[in-house]
């Protein structure tokens, strides 16, 4: 655990974005970018939940404790 007071500079905001345009899902759940990256799970949802309020995600809850994430634009139903 760090000291260091903000993110994680090992891992780049560029590199979790970078995972939702890889993915073949729509959405992501911050455990699944935890099972990718050298972050917690607490910690890789305080990173999404900035990449949010900065524009670059948006995100829904689903079922109790559960929340999605997705690339604003980028997600499609159509099933390209």
């Amino acid at each position: 655990m760090s000291d260091r007071p903000g993110p994680d500079p090992t891992v780049s905001d560029e590199q979790i974005l970078s995972l939702f345009r890889e993915s073949t899902d729509p959405v992501l759940t911050a455990s699944e970018i935890a099972d990718q990256v050298d972050l917690t799970r607490r910690n890789v949802l305080n990173r999404l939940k900035d990449l949010e309020s900065n524009g670059h995600l948006r995100s829904k809850k689903v079922g109790g404790r559960s929340t999605v994430w997705w690339l604003p634009g980028e997600t499609s139903t159509s099933g390209q």
